[in-house]
């Protein structure tokens, strides 16, 4: 779409076509008509409102198909009510009342649909459905597989030699795949408090009291109906609220997205820097232009285009988590045009993870430019070397070795032959030489 203002919904659509299916604004319309359905067939259930009869199992069939198949025809239907209404609740409401006039033996119960509630009972539970499935249906299993990649990766050069930099210095080498296991033991983490999160639910009327409810069945435990519908869409429920979910729960999933982004973008200019120093190559695409003007570059812009996007979803989960629970007295409505971008953050996240695997497919260890980068710095024996002097009681070990190669041009030769003139036994010293790596 060349005249999509966010290039989301332009560029790269194309990659956010899955994950449309959660945060369109049909997917919040389908989502606020699910649960207006269930809520009004709980109501039906509860023997005490006797003004609405049992449903019977077709009814319900046909009241959940309205959901189930609702289309983007169907959506376009509701938006039009909006244009009326001047309310996008009010309109999903209307809807559904038009369309239980179909279902035989509802056509006199449809104004228990939306009964005693107000609009965030249904957006908030809205809400907490379309997340839950976006983050079980794509963005896990998406970090699922960057995290199976780089223990793949951990695994298969976990013995190969590294040149470590710290400080941007030579230092002590590592190996390519203990480099991997850090970030994928990072995110492992995260993974799994992600594996367990669960969105809230408020629903209590109109500032949390089930106010209205009591009035018109005084009898019914509504607090405790309250929360079996909340627990029946598989969410936490809220005890105490305003008129609105307070969004600690948005807060806590975003703070979480914050640490995932953030080792995400550590790792990204990791890698870009092993391609930089040669550690990585990265494979040439037949048809692939890496500089309109410099004919031989291959420019490592998955990663580039990974860090970008991960800092715009930092930016959008920064906010939400800063400004949604934060709410004037029973409530404003600030959060809702704020909470209209959820998608947009995981938007960003899921092209950032989409561009890392295209970048992580590219990479290729390159072993000779690995080896060569450390025979070019026969310096970072020091440590090895003059830990091996402390063990045995050399006094100032640390001392000798800053003096023979703190600034100074050291070979292995020449190191060799410090080491040969310590005081150690053979066999210490023969480990020192052929400890290269």
């Amino acid at each position: 779409m060349l005249t999509a203002l966010c290039p989301l919904d332009g560029r790269y659509r194309k990659h956010m076509e899955y994950l449309s299916h959660f945060f369109s604004e049909e997917a919040l319309i389908r989502a606020r008509l699910r649960v207006e359905i269930e809520y009004f067939i709980a109501l039906s259930a509860e023997p005490k409102i006797r003004q609405l009869k049992k449903l019977k199992a077709g009814q319900v069939k046909a009241l959940r198909a309205i959901a189930e198949k609702f289309a983007t025809s169907q959506a376009e239907e509701v938006k039009a009510i909006e244009a009326k209404t001047n309310h996008d609740v009010k309109a999903v409401e209307y809807f559904l009342k038009g369309r239980m006039q179909r279902i035989a033996g509802l056509k006199h119960s449809t104004e228990f649909v939306h009964f005693a509630l107000t609009s965030e009972d249904i957006s908030n539970l809205a809400y907490g459905l379309l997340i839950h499935e976006a983050l079980k249906e794509v963005v896990r299993p998406g970090l699922k597989t960057v995290i199976g990649r780089l223990s793949s990766m951990a695994r298969r050069w976990k013995n190969v030699p590294l040149l470590s930099l710290t400080h941007g210095q030579p230092a002590t080498p590592t190996t390519v795949g203990k480099e991997m296991r850090v970030f994928a033991e990072r995110l492992e983490r995260q993974y799994a408090k992600l594996s367990v999160f669960k969105m809230q639910g408020k629903f209590g009327g109109a500032v949390g009291n089930f106010s209205a409810h009591r009035a018109a069945y005084p009898e019914i435990d509504w607090p405790a109906f309250g929360r079996r519908f909340v627990r029946s869409l598989k969410l936490d429920p809220l005890t105490a609220t305003t008129q609105i979910n307070p969004h600690d729960d948005l807060a806590e999933l975003s703070h979480l997205f914050e640490r995932i982004d953030t080792i995400l973008i550590g790792f990204s200019r990791d890698v870009w820097m092993y391609i930089l120093r040669g550690v990585f190559r990265q494979k040439v695409i037949a048809g692939e232009v890496g500089s309109s003007t410099m004919p031989h570059k291959v420019n490592p812009i998955d990663f580039e285009n990974a860090e970008g996007n991960l800092g715009l979803a930092n930016a959008l989960f920064g906010h939400f988590a800063q400004k949604l629970p934060i709410s004037r007295l029973q409530r404003d409505l600030t959060d809702s045009t704020v909470q209209r971008n959820v998608g947009v953050a995981f938007g960003y996240f899921t092209l950032a993870v989409t561009s890392l695997l295209k970048g992580l497919s590219k990479l290729s260890l390159d072993r000779g430019a690995v080896r060569r980068e450390l025979d070019a710095h026969p310096e970072v024996r020091a440590e090895a070397i003059q830990t091996m002097l402390r063990k045995h009681g050399v006094e100032g070990a640390y001392e000798k070795l800053k003096k023979l190669t703190r600034g100074e041009r050291v070979t292995h030769a020449s190191l060799d032959a410090f080491v040969e003139s310590l005081p150690l036994p053979r066999t210490e010293k023969q480990a020192l030489k052929a400890r290269r790596a």
